[in-house]
């Protein structure tokens, strides 16, 4: 029995091979990120003069929101690489392999949570050349940046969940890009909760892409309520196990139907 470490550190480091040989992919996924930070940044300047906000910057408002929302929409085309290979029979080779299943989830996920907190230090660089103030100082970006790898890991062991049930590209892509813009418009990404409609209001409240940013930005405060942070991030941790729970459970299901 190959060790579960041992495992996972080659799924990880065949995962980071292919993005040494195409940088670009990392890249391309900071293109939308950085039209959100430099549009909407410019362009809703100056709707922090609006009571809710708290912070007259709304450059620094908006990119702990932008950082858990690329977090979101990179970890969401995990499961595609499971699909490329299931295609090609790599999977099938695999599975053959005496190591445990849930080694083989985990190296894509952890694979998804390094691209993530590579992103999530760029795009705070970013924002920091815009602008952006962060008084909370090196621990409030680092519970920033903690945030956004739980939530990258849930999305990324929910994505490869339905990889594994569907086993097609396109559903995978069409579900994931259904759940993505609703989770980023119903959070306080962009916009104070107090300036929501009451109904989105409510349901920000349930929304996991909300309790990353509510905590990322609490963290990023001059006087920070880590009780705040730290519930949230419980609520995240929570979420990333059940969805890794999920994932091992529908390899499981991919395994015995083949």
């Amino acid at each position: 029995m190959i060790s579960t470490l041992k495992a996972i550190m080659h799924i990880t480091g065949r995962r980071l091979h292919f993005l040494l040989r195409q940088p670009m992919y990392l890249a391309i996924t900071l293109v939308q990120p950085l039209m959100w930070l430099l549009l909407f940044g410019q362009l809703f300047k100056r709707i922090t003069e609006m009571p809710g906000f708290s912070t007259d910057s709304y450059i620094t408002y908006l990119t702990p929101g932008v950082v858990v929302m690329t977090a979101l929409f990179s970890s969401g085309w995990s499961g595609m690489s499971l699909i490329t290979d299931i295609d090609r029979g790599i999977m099938n080779r695999m599975l053959v392999l005496p190591v445990r299943r849930g080694a083989l989830i985990a190296g894509s996920v952890i694979y998804e949570m390094i691209v993530v907190l590579l992103q999530a230090l760029i795009i705070i660089g970013l924002g920091l050349l815009l602008g952006a103030r962060f008084p909370g100082g090196v621990l409030s970006i680092v519970a920033l940046i903690g945030c956004t790898m739980l939530i990258g890991a849930a999305f990324a062991s929910f994505s490869n969940a339905v990889a594994l049930h569907v086993r097609q590209g396109e559903s995978v892509i069409g579900l994931v890009t259904i759940l993505q813009l609703p989770l980023t418009f119903l959070s306080t990404t962009f916009m104070a909760e107090t300036l929501m409609p009451h109904w989105m209001q409510i349901v920000a409240r349930f929304n996991p892409v909300n309790w990353a940013v509510i905590a990322g930005r609490q963290a990023l405060q001059s006087n920070v309520d880590w009780s705040l942070v730290a519930l949230h991030l419980s609520y995240l941790l929570a979420l990333a196990l059940v969805c890794a729970w999920f994932s091992v459970t529908s390899f499981r299901a991919y395994q015995r139907a083949i």
